[in-house]
């Protein structure tokens, strides 16, 4: 960044702590309350004004309660920046498909193994191979799964449930993700026929971008409690799937942001930024966003469920022995790109909010009535990944976080160079050779996919979750390493 950018940035905020930077509500003449940017002084040296423009827009639409915040991750997005966090009332507020993004509950969920790092280290090549094989990936990847009408619509309902239920996993896989993996009150009469016709044939498919299926192994341990319910030990390893809601979910949106932007001009909603188009949350056009959003949505996490199996499936053969001797259960899942109604605490009293996470991850604190008993003494699992060569940590939701940042973390390294930039900066062999000299193996349906993901693209993860860790938004539970990365 240039000098004169980061000294223009500087002068905006104030300085809340180490971690906390307020843009305060002078920044700009329509915000309604501050913007916070969570971000250490080493990250600060990444954000662009563009970015904390887009907090201070958010910080302008209607309802919004306490804060615009941005995660350690956060960089440009459309409307909202990736990264941002925007709770706005139920009856008050708006809901915005710029808040969620076109992908749609792109998520990340974790499964342990049994097996130590030095069982499949040597037999890594074949192992990705395998796995790159039996999983569909990069653009426009199809599936083995043909998806009927009907069975699109039980999808759209019920999310990883479909799944479980037509043999693609198990009962306890369902407890062990956010919700259950579904957000209730979906609705396929408001998903469009294009949406409809890219999603029959993509469930069980990785896609492409930052997506992957990544053989990690547990390298360091923060907090044995948690790790011990986590089910988590040193050399253990364990295997990381990233991604989201495929074309049917970038349709979704892409068909209401034309909708919500003719909304936002009848309800006469004033907005700093068109890509920020908003409705009343009760409103018709607000409700039918929502509740195709949540088709999309549960579309992700069956998604993700029918890739778990798979995965599992490609285990069983390469090592001989089933899943259970493996011990290869679902630790948890979570999703970003979601909008959630959820109940908080705001100036001493319980309210209904809709919960903008855009390139973050929910981190429920102990006890929440949402986790499974397994995990309500220690807090949900939170779940970050890595870019690649990088770690990817696991850390726990706290108390502290859901008044801070309505429980919310980030949601990964988060991106300093475009893909476009990197692919003329990276070559993807190099990167690939570079990789692989560390022990990595990376297999890609080109070398661009690889050039695009370079790990000098992003910020540094560990930095971003010293952030949340040290703001106490979510602690740290362990640090996993990768060994094999097969991407889109």
């Amino acid at each position: 960044m240039q000098e004169e950018t980061e000294i223009g940035i500087l002068d905006i905020l104030t300085k809340i702590n180490d971690n906390t930077w307020e843009v305060p509500k002078s920044y700009k003449p329509f915000m309604r309350v501050p913007g916070r940017i969570f971000v250490s002084e080493t990250l600060l040296h990444d954000l662009d004004k563009g970015t904390l423009d887009q907090v201070a827009n958010v910080a302008s639409l209607p309802g919004i309660q306490k804060y615009s915040m941005a995660m350690p991750d956060a960089h440009l997005g459309y409307g909202f920046p990736i990264g941002g966090v925007a709770a706005f009332d139920k009856e008050e507020g708006v809901i915005s498909p710029g808040g969620v993004g076109f992908d749609i509950n792109c998520g990340v969920r974790l499964i342990r193994t049994n097996l130590h790092k030095e069982d499949v280290r040597s037999h890594m090549k074949e192992l990705v191979d395998e796995l790159f094989r039996a999983i569909p990936s990069g653009v426009g990847s199809k599936s083995r799964i043909r998806a009927s009408d009907s069975e699109l619509d039980d999808i759209f309902l019920h999310g990883s449930k479909w799944a479980v239920e037509n043999g693609y996993g198990e009962k306890t896989d369902l407890d062990h993700c956010e919700g259950r993996g579904c957000i209730e009150g979906a609705d396929p009469s408001k998903v469009s026929e294009k949406a409809r016709s890219r999603g029959k044939p993509q469930i069980g498919t990785l896609g492409s971008g930052n997506h992957f299926l990544e053989v990690q192994y547990v390298d360091k341990i923060y907090d044995q409690e948690a790790a011990d319910a986590f089910g988590l030990e040193e050399g253990q390893v364990v295997f990381m799937i990233h991604c989201g809601s495929r074309g049917a979910g970038h349709q979704i949106c892409t068909d209401y942001i034309k909708t919500i932007s003719r909304a936002s001009k009848k309800y006469g909603i004033q907005l700093p930024d068109k890509q920020l188009a908003c409705a009343p949350a009760q409103s018709p056009e607000a409700q039918d966003y929502f509740k195709a959003m949540a088709c999309a949505a549960n579309y992700a996490w069956a998604n993700r469920q029918v890739i778990t199996h798979w995965t599992r499936a490609v285990f069983e053969r390469f090592f001989g022995r089933d899943m259970d001797d493996l011990g290869m259960d679902l630790v948890y899942d979570v999703a970003h790109n979601v909008a959630k109604l959820e109940e908080h605490i705001i100036d001493g009293m319980k309210k209904e909010v809709y919960v903008h996470r855009k390139g973050a991850t929910r981190a429920f604190p102990p006890g929440h009535h949402d986790l499974p008993d397994v995990y309500k003494a220690v807090g949900q699992p939170v779940l970050i990944p890595g870019s690649m060569g990088t770690p990817s940590y696991v850390l726990h939701g706290t108390e502290a976080g859901m008044g801070v940042a309505f429980g919310s973390a980030c949601h990964g390294a988060g991106r300093v160079m475009s893909r476009a930039h990197a692919k003329h900066e990276f070559f993807g062999e190099t990167v690939k050779e570079n990789l692989e000299a560390r022990g990595i193996t990376v297999k890609a349906t080109h070398p661009s996919v690889i050039a695009e993901e370079a790990p000098d693209a992003y910020k540094s993860s560990s930095e971003v979750v010293d952030v949340v860790h040290n703001l106490e938004i979510a602690k740290k539970v362990v640090r996993v390493l990768p060994m094999g990365v097969a991407k889109g």
